[in-house]
């Protein structure tokens, strides 16, 4: 269902802290946030170097009043406009995602924060307390779920196709990293550095994603216990790791595995999820995302195609142009920035009975993700045990 004027009423005044020039983060959210004019940037604080920020966010059409030199300045110099900021996204390495989102819900700004949201339970906690409590809207930037075949995914489990959901199988297992890129990349550093990253590398940067992807399909499948390893395959990552495997077992009997990697040489990308159940299986590939595959025991394997009228409603909601042409990462990302529009318009509004029909990864999901990592860097840590969800 194309909806070439898809938008808000009245876009959200925006702004960014991070995502600078050279920072490829920084370009998707903007990408995502403008293109359906439903955010307009009109701040920043783009980079450490202050000239350097400044310069690149008049590039962007940014007031040059308005080009600040961090974060608290921002926040302090919005405050007192009249036509001051209504949301920033945190696109900065994750050593600064609590501080800098802490002072924007305190600051009664909406949040979209790059994952993982912080470092601890505890701190992903009290983001939530402070959200909820103010009213303010925090959207976390698992970007693959706006691939709209992930809702097809969960509907037609939902509605009983794949029979009892048995297995879930998730990676995320590229190879980009299986030589020590960061001594010759500036970006690769900070992921395995401890006091930038935080306890673990891969299983943040990456396991999460299938893991939210999991939440979206199977949001009854509840995680009881898990295991976990981890490995340094390059050594100087120590004590971070490259790669890991965990094991999850769930309410019900049903069993999950997640592979986290930067070292499976070769691999692109590697990001899959397959669910797995009594009668029927589905699998899902980001470097085919618009195509899922469904395969029941005793007949022939079927592609579902993105955008054809055999799909659910909720799967064609977010279609942006007809089938056969391919929707990609920048698609996704839109989705998801105007489902943070809608929710933080609605957020603005006081329409809870609007917000109770969005769908987005929100402060939950960000604190479900940095529980993950905690447990998974428990187990890892204590010999690769079982532990307690």
């Amino acid at each position: 269902m194309i909806n070439g004027s898809k938008r808000i009423s009245q876009p959200l005044r925006w702004a960014m802290v991070g995502g600078g020039r050279d920072s490829q983060i920084g370009y998707i959210h903007r990408s995502a946030a403008l293109r359906d004019q439903s955010f307009a940037l009109v701040a920043g604080a783009f980079d450490l170097d202050p000239q350097r920020g400044r310069a690149f966010g008049i590039e962007l059409g940014v007031d040059p009043e308005r080009c600040y030199t961090d974060y608290r300045s921002l926040f302090a110099g919005e405050a007192g406009r009249p036509d001051g900021i209504q949301a920033v996204s945190v696109a900065t390495p994750n050593g600064t995602h609590f501080a800098i989102t802490k002072a924007a819900l305190e600051a009664g700004l909406h949040v979209v924060c790059e994952k993982p949201l912080c470092f601890t339970l505890e701190e992903a906690q009290t983001l939530r307390e402070i959200a909820l409590s103010r009213n303010r809207i925090v959207g976390v930037t698992y970007g693959y779920a706006g691939h709209q075949l992930i809702e097809q995914a969960r509907e037609m489990i939902a509605a009983g196709e794949l029979g009892d959901i048995r297995m879930v199988h998730l990676q995320f297992a590229h190879g980009f990293h299986c030589e020590p890129v960061e001594t010759q990349s500036q970006a690769a550093q900070w992921r395995v550095d401890p006091r930038l990253a935080g306890p673990s590398y891969v299983l943040g940067d990456v396991g999460t994603h299938p893991l939210y992807l999991s939440e979206v399909m199977l949001p009854e499948l509840k995680i009881i216990r898990l295991l976990c390893t981890r490995q340094s395959f390059v050594k100087s990552r120590a004590p971070l790791e490259d790669n890991a495997y965990t094991l999850m077992e769930y309410e019900g009997g049903a069993t999950g595995s997640v592979w986290s990697s930067a070292v499976n040489a070769g691999s692109m990308h590697g990001q899959k999820i397959r669910v797995i159940g009594s009668r029927a299986s589905l699998e899902w590939w980001d470097e085919r995302p618009n195509q899922l595959s469904f395969e029941v025991q005793g007949k022939p394997a079927q592609v579902l195609e993105r955008g054809m009228g055999y799909l659910h409603p909720q799967a064609l909601l977010d279609d942006r142009i007809g089938a056969g042409h391919p929707e990609g990462l920048f698609e996704a990302w839109a989705n998801l920035y105007y489902r943070f529009a809608l929710a933080m318009d609605a957020a603005d509004r006081g329409d809870q009975q609007r917000l109770a029909t969005l769908r987005y990864p929100d402060i939950h999901a960000g604190v479900e993700g940095v529980r993950w990592v905690e447990r998974c860097v428990q187990s890892a840590n204590g010999g690769g045990v079982w532990v307690d969800y």
